[in-house]
C-alpha cells in the first residue's frame, strides 16, 4: 500500500492529500524555459524543485511521466501580447537566427540541469515541433464561440469563463486595461490574450507558419496547454512552475483547456517561490545577476547550489549569497566524507529512519526538515555502514550524488601561499605564519591543520 502524501495546491490554497488520476502513476508538466538566453540560478531553482518532487514520487513507488516543454517561439517581451518575440530578440542581439539561438541555449540548459543532478523528463517537447497541435486547439476553442479576430491575431475571449482568474484570485471586473495585460483598442476585455498571432506586414519572420487564420505564430499559452494534453491526456495530474506563471500564464492555461475540453485540467497546481541575491532581485543592471557557470567559475560545486536550495522550504523565498553557497558547498563535502570514510558493506538501510525521512518529503516535500534529520541521523549511534546504507537512500531524493568526492581546483598562486606558510611553520614564525592564513582566507580558502597534514577549503568571501 502506497503512503500518503500531501501536496500543497496552489488552486485550492491548501495542503491536500494526494490521489493520482492512474492508480501507482503520476502524469506531471513542467513550464520548462523560453530558450533565447542563459537560465539563470532563479530559473533553475524551479527545475530542482520539480525533479525532487519526481523523485519524491519514484522514491514512494510510483511511475512518473514528467512532460517539460521548451518555448523556443511565441514568448513575447509583453504580457500584453505586443513587442518582439524574444527569440527574435535573442537572434538580432546575437547576430545568430532565431533557430540557432534556440538550439544553442537549449544545450546550455541541458546541460545545466545535468550539472545539478536534475533528470531528464520523460518527455521533451518543443513548440515549434508542435504548430499542428496549436492550431487544432485553436480551431477547437474558435468552434466552441471562445475566440476572435483582431487585426493581430486570434484572441481568447476570457468574458466567456466564469472562473477566470481564480487560481491568481484575480479581481476580473476591477481589473482596468493596460493595469495587468496593456491597452488595445481591439480587445474585447483587458484580460483576453492571443491564441495565434499574425506575422508583420512590413517584414518577414524568421519563425512563422501558415494558419486557417493567416500567416503567424502561436502565442506563448496555447503550447502548454496542446501539448500537455497530447502527451498526458485532457486532465493531469500536476502542474509545476514559478510563482510568477500564476497570475498570467498559468490562468490562461486553465481558461483555454477547460474551455476546450470541458474537464479539470490539472488536479493540483504547485509553485515555486522566487529567490533573491543579497536580499535584492537579480539583475545585472546591479551586478548580482548569476548563472550556474558563474557559480562554477567561482570554485563551487553546482550541486553545493542544489543542497542550498534543498534547505528551504519550495514555497518559501530563497536568499543567494557568496556565503551561503560557501556554507552548503561545506556541508555537502561533509556529507561527502561521511560517506567516503564509513565502510562500504552490503548493509540494510535503517527502517525507521526510512520511515521518518520519508514522513517529511511526504510532507508537501519537506525537503529543510528532512536534511535536518539527516544530520541528526549522521551523529546517531547507528553503525556507520548502515547509516551508509540509509543516506545513499535518501540521496535518491536528494540528487546530491553523495558518493562523489570531487577535489577543490586550487589557483597556483594559493598553493604558493600555502608552501609558503608551511615554511614559516616550520621555523617557528606563527606571526608570519598567521599573516599567511589571514591572506589565503581572503582569496576564498581556508586552511585546516590536522595531525596528518594541511587540507584547503573553499570559503565564501
Amino acid at each position: 500500500m502506497l503512503e500518503e502524501i500531501f501536496i500543497y495546491d496552489t488552486y485550492s490554497r491548501e495542503k491536500r492529500l494526494f490521489n493520482p488520476i492512474e492508480y501507482e502513476c503520476v502524469k506531471i508538466y513542467t513550464c520548462g524555459p523560453t530558450v533565447y538566453n542563459y537560465p539563470h540560478i532563479g530559473n533553475l531553482r524551479a527545475y530542482i524543485f520539480s525533479d525532487t518532487l519526481r523523485r519524491m514520487f519514484e522514491f514512494n513507488g510510483y511511475a512518473v511521466k514528467h512532460v517539460m516543454n521548451i518555448t523556443d517561439v511565441g514568448h513575447l517581451t509583453s504580457d500584453a501580447d505586443s513587442g518582439e518575440d524574444k527569440m527574435e530578440v535573442g537572434a538580432q542581439r546575437e547576430n545568430r537566427s532565431a533557430w540557432e539561438i534556440a538550439d544553442f541555449y537549449t544545450k546550455v540548459f541541458k546541460q545545466n540541469l545535468k550539472e545539478l543532478n536534475i533528470q531528464e523528463p520523460t518527455v521533451w517537447c518543443k513548440a515549434t515541433d508542435h504548430i499542428t497541435e496549436q492550431i487544432a486547439l485553436v480551431k477547437l476553442l474558435e468552434k466552441g464561440g471562445y475566440t476572435y479576430l483582431t487585426s493581430d491575431g486570434v484572441y481568447f475571449d476570457t468574458s466567456r469563463v466564469n472562473k477566470y482568474g481564480y487560481l491568481a484570485r484575480l479581481n476580473v471586473k476591477g481589473n482596468k486595461a493596460g493595469a495587468r495585460v496593456g491597452l488595445s483598442d481591439e480587445k474585447k476585455n483587458p484580460t483576453d490574450f492571443a491564441l495565434w498571432k499574425f506575422s508583420p506586414k512590413d517584414h518577414k519572420r524568421q519563425m512563422e507558419w501558415q494558419s486557417p487564420w493567416g500567416v503567424g505564430f502561436p502565442g506563448w499559452h496555447i503550447e502548454c496547454s496542446a501539448m500537455a494534453m497530447n502527451y498526458l491526456g485532457d486532465t493531469i495530474d500536476i502542474h509545476t512552475g514559478g510563482i510568477d506563471h500564476i497570475s498570467i500564464h498559468h490562468t490562461n492555461e486553465i481558461a483555454q483547456s477547460e474551455s476546450a475540453t470541458g474537464k479539470q485540467f490539472a488536479k493540483y497546481w504547485m509553485h515555486v517561490a522566487f529567490l533573491t541575491v543579497d536580499g535584492k532581485k537579480m539583475a545585472k543592471s546591479t551586478g548580482n545577476f548569476y548563472t550556474l557557470k558563474d557559480i562554477v567559475d567561482k570554485g563551487y560545486d553546482p550541486l553545493s547550489f542544489r543542497y542550498l536550495v534543498l534547505t528551504a522550504k519550495y514555497r518559501a523565498g530563497l536568499n543567494f549569497t557568496l556565503k551561503s553557497i560557501g556554507a552548503a558547498q561545506e556541508a555537502l563535502n561533509s556529507l561527502r566524507r561521511y560517506i567516503a570514510e564509513w565502510e562500504d558493506t552490503v548493509s540494510k538501510p535503517d527502517a525507521k529512519a526510512i520511515d521518518k525521512f520519508r514522513k517529511y518529503i511526504n510532507d508537501d516535500l519537506d525537503t529543510p526538515q528532512a536534511i535536518a534529520f539527516l544530520w541528526k541521523f549522521v551523529s546517531s549511534s547507528i553503525p556507520n555502514a548502515v547509516k551508509r546504507a540509509t543516506i545513499l537512500e535518501f540521496d535518491k531524493v536528494l540528487g546530491l550524488r553523495l558518493t562523489e568526492m570531487k577535489e577543490i581546483d586550487i589557483p597556483d598562486e594559493v598553493k604558493a601561499l600555502a608552501q609558503k606558510r608551511e615554511l614559516f611553520r616550520k621555523e617557528g614564525k606563527w606571526a608570519e605564519s598567521d599573516k599567511i592564513r589571514e591572506e589565503i582566507e581572503s582569496r576564498g580558502y581556508r586552511i585546516e591543520d590536522t595531525t596528518g597534514g594541511s587540507e584547503m577549503k573553499k570559503i565564501s568571501v
